[in-house]
């Protein structure tokens, strides 16, 4: 039977175990569909009761452009090489050791700016289950092997090819970039991350087709 968004809310919970906090990370190609998932999980999860889970995307560790700049990495932005990946290993293992009672602040992404917000995410105390995503979360170089260690489970959120770029243009052009400019940085860019990105599927817990969300809708 195919995977139902149910299925995949069973297996979260179960995640948590004694009431220790566990990290679920989302990966996939940009533009599958990740952040899509993460938000409808969070969502469902919390839905008729207290929030006991928190949404920590990976974007907030982008570099700012004046850092990419500096490092002559400007046009390669969303690279790997564009992240704080140490930073963000470093978030999710205090995330999971819960050494304090404070609030955890994550950074954010600001889309409009194209920008990392500091500050932006709270993360309470009474969050059992963390939902990161990002397209990194399954590479084993570098810092961003680190990022796997911390993570309970990764799932690899996976959308037809032809759509997937097809969302990813009009993502683009919805921040601003206009057609011809949006094409040709999936094809120069996204692309060159999304082939990096698919390799790294067979490390991945779990692969959820980016339809299970729409099956949900159509028979709601």
């Amino acid at each position: 039977m195919p995977l139902t968004l149910d299925d995949l809310l069973l297996r979260a919970r179960a995640l948590v175990h004694d009431d220790r906090r566990a990290i679920l990370g989302i990966a996939g190609s940009p533009g599958a569909g990740k952040t899509t998932l993460a938000e409808v999980l969070v969502r469902e999860l919390n839905a008729g009761g207290e929030p006991w889970v928190a949404h920590v995307p990976m974007d907030g560790f982008h570099l700012a452009d004046m850092e990419l700049e500096r490092l002559g990495l400007g046009d390669r932005k969303g690279a790997p090489s564009t992240f704080d990946a140490a930073g963000y290993a470093a978030l999710l293992r205090r995330l999971r050791a819960e050494e304090d009672d404070d609030i955890v602040y994550a950074p954010g992404f600001e889309r409009v700016l194209e920008q990392p917000i500091a500050g932006a995410l709270p993360v309470p105390p009474t969050a059992r289950l963390v939902v990161t995503e990002g397209n990194y979360l399954l590479l084993d170089t570098g810092a961003w092997a680190r990022v796997r260690r911390q993570l309970d489970e990764v799932w690899f959120c996976e959308l037809e090819e032809a759509e997937r770029i097809r969302r990813l243009v009009a993502r683009h052009e919805r921040f601003g970039k206009g057609h011809d400019e949006a094409v040709a940085w999936v094809t120069r860019s996204d692309q060159r991350n999304a082939a990096l990105v698919a390799a790294t599927r067979d490390r991945a817990d779990l692969v959820v087709p980016t339809r299970t969300l729409e099956r949900r809708q159509t028979a709601s």
